[in-house]
Order: C-alpha cells, then structure tokens, then sequence
C-alpha cells in the first residue's frame, strides 16, 4: 500500500480564480492531496468589456495542456464561465456537465420551456420580448406588472421591474445600448449547440417578460451526481429596503421546512430531468405564503461564491468542497461537519439610489483592519469602490441601486447578525458628493457638499414557523 507521500497529487483548476476567493478554494479537506490552479484568472473571464468565447477556450487549453494530467475543473462564475467549463470538461473528458445541459438552466427562455413542461405549477407565466422590435410591447402576453430580463444575465444585470408602458419603453431603451455585451457572446456559445425550433429564432440579445412574482425567496444549493440529485444547503435571499435589490445571502434558510423540502424536491425533478449531471447547481425561489406558491425564479449551473464564507462558518467548510469532489468524480462528504457560528450571511452594501456620486471618502485598509482585529475579528469587508471613483462606473449592478461594499458577517443568531451589521456599516464609513460639487472643490480643500451613506436593515421579513 502506498505511503501516503507517494500517493499522486490531483490537479484541480479553477475557472476564474482570483486572491479573494483563494482561501474559500483551499478550505476543503484532502488538500494535501490536491494541487490548486488557476485557469485563467477572475478578470480573464468575467466582468469584462467584451467576451471573446474562443479566446479564452484557447488561453485555457494552453494553461491545461502544460500539466501531464487534468483531474478536474471547477467553475463559481455564471456567464461564461458555466459554458466554458461544460466545453473544456467535455474536451478533456473529465467529469462535468453537458454544455446543452447548461444552456438549458441559463438561458432563461429556454429554462421556462423545460421548467413549464416539468413543473408547469411553480412556472411563472413569461413570453420572449425583442428589445429592437418597435411593437415589442403590442407582443407582450403577460400582464403588468412583470420582470423584464435578458435571456441570458447575472446580478441582476438590466433586471427591471416593470408596471406600466412607459417603465417598458425606458428599460428597452437602456437594453438596446448595453445588452449586446453579454447577447453576443451567449449567442457564440449557442451555436455551439443543436437548439430546438422553438428557440431558433430567439438571439442572444432577446430578453424575457415574466410574471411579476414575489415572497420569500430562497435558494437551494446541491449537485448531481451519476444522475442522482443531493442538496447540502439552502441560503435566504432577503430583499433591500427599495423592494428590489438583495440586501444579503443568509444561511441557514429560515423558511418553514415544509417550503424548504418542496423546494428541494422540485429542484432535483428539474435537474434529473434535464440531464444534468456531474455538476453544481443552486436554484432561486419565491415563496408566497399568502397564495402558498413556490415559483421558480432562475437556475445556476453552478455553485455560488457568494455563499462560500456562509458554509464556512457555519459548516465548517467551503462550498468549494463539494465542487472540487464532484469535479473528480468522488461523493461529497459535505454533511459530516459543523462549524463555529450558527448563522451567516453576505450582506450586499448598497446606496439605495442610482443617483451618481463621486466618492470622496471610503473606509481606509487600516480602518477595515482594526474593525476585523478588535471588533468583529471573523468579518469580512471588500470594497466596490474606491475614492474618486464614480458609482456610474461600477460594473455589474441592478437598475435601482450601488453596491459599495460586501460585508461577510458571522453570528449565533439572525438578531446579532443584523446587530452586527449595523455596526459595521455605523464604523465604516463611505461619504459622496454630486459631480457638480466634486468639479468645483479645490483638489486640497474640504468637502464642501457630501451625503454620508448609512444603510438600514429591511426587518418585514416574515418569522419562520
């Protein structure tokens, strides 16, 4: 029997891999018989100013191709990150999602379609909208008020809430200038594929009118693996105080268990079903308790990083574990540990208001350092923006707010995680003036006109039963 020295490591490699998310990576058991890569970094292939899918297939296989063996690939990013990994699993023959599989969860059209014919009760109603047909709203069969969002999107990227005409015209009028930078590209990755005849005329560059919906929402975290569907977790996604933007990712779920196994039961009918297999998922839900109607808002075939330092805390281990297991064809231990907290979230730090600012003063290394050391020693505080910049120019954000900051906060109880949370956002300060007044102050003089930004925690959440 081998020593467990001469045992070979594994190469593993990570499909956008950046610092901030190394140790959520490498806190996985076993690593000492793992060897971590990076396969193209974070900025390689997402949050960019365009994406050119067959450059970046090629710069993976150049990383890929200098190591004798490739063990396995994980991917936390949505678009392309998904289909890029369904691609380099196939041509590797490594264990991982078909990229028709993926397609199908992601591309939000044909999504509806599967998930209308399997579970046609927890399918809002939707129809397709060309955003450059100039009688797109003649078309439009689903009644106000309805979510208007491209078929293929992510954080809530041109995501509009949508009650009458007008609100209609003004979203499609945004769309038509900014939608193309993620529709072409999805449509690089669709022809790729054989697509059914009802989805044939349907680009890229479309977008979906769905059912306005709203509740609880909640997400179930698992995997599939030899055909077979598991869920290791289930995150509350709790709305802001404007109604619209998620204010964090909280787990565990404090939805009635009753909600959670039915939407771990229709999560594993979606994704058996659909022939996913050998991959991550996590699906979002709403939860009506008046009509008590669970409505399936979107699939990811993938896990979520924003939930890794939740399952951290309070499992004891990253998300990534299950990741990297599924990835190598192994069966996730994911249920077999604990950790130190009994709730987690990642709180989403916004200025509720899509006004541009310039910011003139944001919390310093030093002031984030001394809070983590002396105050909240297990938070984490990564800022969005930095001073000088302008919230305009922050990539990746919904049509109603500013993310500024992410703050991962741990606590024994939702009271003292929101508890917490006020007072990391009372210590930390961000401070903005208008363009105007930013133009007009001397380079080194004071502020002269400044708002301070204080968020406030939404508490209407129902209590669990």
């Amino acid at each position: 029997m081998p020593r467990p020295e001469e045992i070979p490591r594994k190469n593993v490699f990570v499909l956008g891999y950046d610092l901030k998310h190394q140790p959520d990576v490498e806190d996985i058991r076993d690593i000492e018989h793992i060897n971590i890569h990076a396969l193209l970094h974070s900025d390689e292939v997402a949050n960019q100013d365009g994406y050119d899918i067959e450059a970046m297939l090629s710069n993976a296989r150049i990383v890929l191709d200098q190591y004798d063996s490739v063990d396995g690939i994980v991917c936390h990013w949505d678009f392309p990150g998904a289909a890029l990994h369904a691609i380099l699993c196939d041509e590797y023959q490594i264990p991982g999602p078909t990229l028709e599989a993926v397609v199908k969860c992601s591309h939000k059209y044909w999504s509806r379609l599967e998930q209308r014919r399997l579970v046609p009760e927890h399918t809002p109603d939707f129809c397709a909208v060309d955003p450059f047909d100039d009688k797109a709203m003649e078309k439009i069969t689903v009644a106000f008020p309805f979510w208007l969002k491209p078929i293929k999107g992510y954080s809530s990227m041109l995501g509009f809430h949508i009650t009458n005409e007008q609100e209609f015209n003004e979203a499609i009028e945004v769309t038509r200038r900014t939608i193309g930078l993620l529709g072409d590209p999805f449509d690089d990755i669709l022809r790729r594929i054989e697509l059914p005849d009802e989805l044939r005329e349907i680009s890229g560059n479309f977008m979906i009118a769905e059912q306005y919906v709203r509740g609880w929402e909640l997400a179930p975290e698992g995997y599939v693996q030899s055909g077979k569907c598991h869920v290791h977790g289930m995150i509350d996604m709790v709305i802001g105080s404007n109604g619209k933007s998620f204010e964090r990712y909280e787990y565990p779920s404090c939805a009635p268990d009753t909600v959670q196994k039915l939407a771990t039961s229709v999560s594993c009918q979606l994704m058996e079903h659909i022939g996913f297999d050998s991959g991550c998922f996590n699906i979002e839900y709403f939860w009506d308790d008046e009509t008590e109607k669970l409505w399936i808002v979107e699939i990811n075939p993938r896990i979520s990083q924003s939930h890794s330092y939740q399952f951290e805390q309070v499992k004891g281990l990253s998300n990534h574990e299950v990741a990297v297991q599924v990835a190598l064809g192994e069966r996730p231990r994911f249920d077999q540990v604990s950790g130190r907290y009994k709730c987690a979230a990642k709180f989403l730090h916004r200025r509720y208001s899509r006004e541009n600012r310039v910011a003139t003063r944001v919390p310093t290394e030093e002031e984030i350092t001394a809070f983590q050391q002396n105050v909240q020693p297990d938070t984490r505080i990564y800022l969005r923006i930095q001073e000088g910049e302008q919230l305009a120019d922050l990539r990746d954000q919904d049509p109603y707010s500013f993310v500024i900051a992410d703050m991962l906060i741990a606590a024994q109880s939702r009271e003292e995680l929101e508890q917490k949370y006020r007072e990391a956002s009372e210590s930390l300060l961000f401070e903005f003036e208008t363009l105007e007044a930013s133009l007009a102050r001397p380079k080194t003089g004071a502020i002269t006109a400044y708002d301070t930004d204080l968020e406030h925690l939404a508490t209407d959440r129902p209590s669990a039963n």
